[in-house]
């Protein structure tokens, strides 16, 4: 890659990451929590190695459906004891990602492009990948008066949610697959993409102004519910349709000085997700009631229902496909050549799954040595 064409992509996603970061107050045992706002624990509860709080990261997403879930039927709280469960909610990871960064929070569910840039951007200095969390739920969705198959993709306007985020990364290699040329900054080429906050898509796309997009639930789904018609799952393009969507991040500093509180909040991740399992019906309706209390609104059951169903809740951190995920980026030009060796520490996770009697998950060649 020439040098000025690298320098542009690593100034585009230092923009990016310099995105505000969003916070909400949503803290809770259960759904319930003190008046100011701080997280409700146990009478007679104990501080985690003297610590008094935990700050957790995560998106409104259904892709973030274990933090969601955790936080809402205060599975996290439960393991914490007395140190206190604090959330904040992001829009994107490389916000995330400074937060990390800053101390403003801990621990994180992210995306693996955001965790990703950070850990090379750091030289694999600041993060860890310590668990898995979701498989799947991200979709083309089209306008089918535009776009009658995929062929039709050509020349039109697709949006993802963020430059050089997860679905941005994963539309650019499928559009260079069927040898389309997309300037990875720009976005204009062959087809132009549109970097679009999710929040403001399925109102781009009732405008008219984009033509798709290539999103996570439950934007994907609200794009359905406004006329649009799915005609790709990106499960579809991978090995037994199994992909990370969302990982669990920890600063090596906290890591390093409080591996009692993330070992905590791991197992309440572990926990949770057996939860999520074994009562799908339940933990959606949990879900969404901490989607209404985060973000003030819930989702209605046409956007909510087949949203759910797309996405699998996992303790694997699938880390074979993150690995895949760094190449697509290199070769959309996002991401010079990355050394993502020891990019993962699964052995607070193992721990935790071999005392649940659970199978334990292998780095993939890129675990601390």
């Amino acid at each position: 890659m020439p040098a000025n064409r690298s320098t542009l992509i690593r100034r585009g996603i230092a923009a990016v990451a310099a995105l505000p970061l969003l916070t909400l107050a949503a803290c809770g045992y259960g759904s319930e929590a003190d008046k100011d706002g701080t997280a409700k624990v146990a009478a007679g509860s104990k501080k985690i190695e003297g610590l008094g709080s935990v700050k957790i990261g995560y998106f409104g997403n259904l892709t973030h459906a274990t933090p969601l879930v955790g936080n809402q039927k205060g599975f996290f709280q439960k393991e914490l004891g007395a140190t206190r469960a604090d959330y904040a909610t992001f829009n994107a990871g490389p916000s995330e990602i400074e937060a990390l960064n800053s101390g403003s929070i801990d621990i994180g569910w992210i995306g693996p492009s955001p965790a990703i840039n950070g850990y090379t951007k750091s030289n694999g200095t600041n993060l860890k990948i310590i668990g898995g969390s979701a498989s799947g739920g991200v979709k083309l969705i089209v306008n089918p008066e535009k776009i009658k198959s995929l062929k039709d993709v050509e020349g039109k306007k697709i949006a993802t949610p963020q430059l050089g985020n997860t679905q941005d990364v994963a539309f650019l290699n499928w559009a260079a697959e069927q040898g389309w040329k997309v300037d990875p900054q720009s976005g204009k080429g062959d087809v132009t993409v549109v970097r679009s906050d999710n929040k403001v898509t399925p109102d781009a796309f009732k405008a008219g102004s984009i033509d798709g997009a290539w999103v996570p639930e439950p934007t994907a789904s609200k794009l359905v519910a406004e006329g649009g018609k799915e005609i790709l799952d990106e499960s579809a393009l991978w090995p037994d349709k199994k992909f990370v969507i969302t990982n669990i991040i920890v600063s090596q500093k906290f890591l390093k000085e409080h591996p009692k509180v993330v070992e905590a909040v791991l197992k309440g991740s572990v926990e949770t997700n057996k939860w999520i399992n074994a009562n799908p019906d339940e933990a959606k309706a949990a879900a969404n009631k901490q989607l209404e209390s985060d973000s003030g609104k819930a989702l209605p059951a046409n956007v909510l229902d087949p949203a759910w169903k797309s996405i699998q809740i996992t303790d694997d951190p699938l880390a074979s496909t993150l690995n895949t995920e760094a190449e697509h980026a290199v070769k959309a030009g996002l991401l010079d050549k990355p050394n993502l060796k020891g990019i993962y520490d699964l052995t607070i996770l193992n721990k935790v799954l071999k005392a649940e009697g659970e199978s334990t998950f292998d780095a993939a060649g890129l675990g601390t040595s």
